[in-house]
């Protein structure tokens, strides 16, 4: 009887310390708020072009960041090793709908393992490295930010990954990804949802300023080819990040190019080149200001557009803020970008302004996470 409970007793020890090395969290974050845009299209002619336009409200989700949710867990292997797992998915919180295409973890589904000395190493479904582009954009890619002026081709998520993060170094730290097109043709025939996709990462970091320097590509699903500079495309990116006590400076170059694209029609831009610069004043401990300016130009007649952006936020506590936006985009004659980042096209479905016209919008809302 007593083997049997020092037995019992031992078991039950050893549960406790295989619970104590392994953990799980749920997290997430809910965004909601009004909005408020001009120059929001209204109808078509019979060609499928934007007509008209007018200004509407709406009771938006996401616009000052993705609404989400997720799990995160670690195990320790044991000799500096840890197995890793993190699953995330995106929802409206204006109608609790969830993303779609059965898409239950859009954003992350990944598996792999970390390790202090050689880093993080992963397996599955990620943001794509173009992502990296937040730590640099002032409104943090909020939906009226660096994001627009690109068409969403900075902030996409991408299937078959294969990470690694470094650790540390010097104050420099690598990332790479790489993503099979998972189809005969090395980089995509159409025979499934993605091409090829990769890109490498490399910042350095200082207690004053931090630099990043980013390459990354993604292939036409349908063909393997780079043939649009919003969709499947090279990207080129170099950012600075200034800390001078309350103040955080920011400055961005961007470009992305295209290539094999023949017999181009005036007014499809083969090319992009965007930039971009900020300031964000932390006032206060709960209070930050923000102001940036981003720019884009389209070559072969896609023309250039400007967006012009104040904002912050407040937070009520250490989970909960405020936050509001105020914005406008000014075209070229040419151009017709909007303050959403929208597929590139004149029809209403698009919610572009008509080209050459402006856009102005005002966003306030709450944001909590957990």
């Amino acid at each position: 009887m007593m083997k049997k409970a020092l037995l019992a007793a031992s078991l039950l020890t050893v549960g406790v310390a295989a619970h104590a090395q392994s953990s799980v969290t749920l997290y997430g974050r809910l965004d909601a708020g009004i909005e408020y845009m001009s120059g929001a299209p209204t109808s078509n002619n019979a060609a499928g072009v934007t007509t008209g336009s007018s200004n509407r409200f709406r009771a938006e989700s996401g616009d000052w960041g993705t609404s989400l949710w997720g799990l995160k867990g670690v195990e320790d292997l044991g000799g500096g090793n840890k197995a890793v797992f993190q699953l995330e998915g995106s929802f409206n919180t204006m109608t609790g709908a969830g993303p779609g295409n059965n898409g239950l973890f859009n954003r992350w589904a990944t598996v792999g393992i970390a390790n202090d000395q050689f880093g993080t190493f992963l397996l599955g479904r990620e943001l794509f490295i173009s992502n990296g582009v937040w730590d640099f954009d002032p409104f943090g890619q909020s939906n009226w930010s660096s994001a627009s002026l690109v068409r969403g081709r900075n902030w996409p998520q991408s299937s078959n990954n294969v990470s690694w993060q470094s650790p540390k170094i010097a104050g420099f730290d690598v990332y790479g990804q790489y993503a099979f097109s998972n189809a005969t043709s090395f980089n995509g025939n159409g025979t499934t949802t993605q091409g090829r996709e990769a890109g490498l990462q490399v910042t350095y970091t200082t207690s004053l300023f931090q630099l990043r320097g980013l390459y990354d590509e993604i292939r036409d699903a349908a063909n393997g080819q780079l043939d649009n500079p919003f969709t499947a495309s090279r990207e080129y990116f170099a950012g600075v990040n200034v800390f001078l006590g309350q103040f955080k400076l920011q400055a961005v170059y961007q470009a992305s190019r295209t290539s094999g694209m023949t017999n181009t029609p005036s007014g499809t831009p083969t090319t992009t080149d965007q930039e971009w610069g900020g300031v964000t004043w932390q006032a206060t401990p709960a209070a930050a200001l923000i102001a940036a300016v981003y720019h884009v130009n389209a070559n072969n007649g896609g023309g250039n557009g400007n967006i012009y952006t104040i904002g912050g936020s407040y937070n009520l506590s250490k989970r909960t803020l405020l936050d509001i936006q105020i914005a406008t985009v000014r075209n070229s004659k040419s151009a017709n970008f909007g303050l959403n980042a929208n597929s590139a096209g004149d029809t209403v479905s698009t919610d572009n302004p008509l080209p050459g016209h402006s856009q102005s919008g005002v966003y306030a809302g709450i944001q909590h996470s957990f």
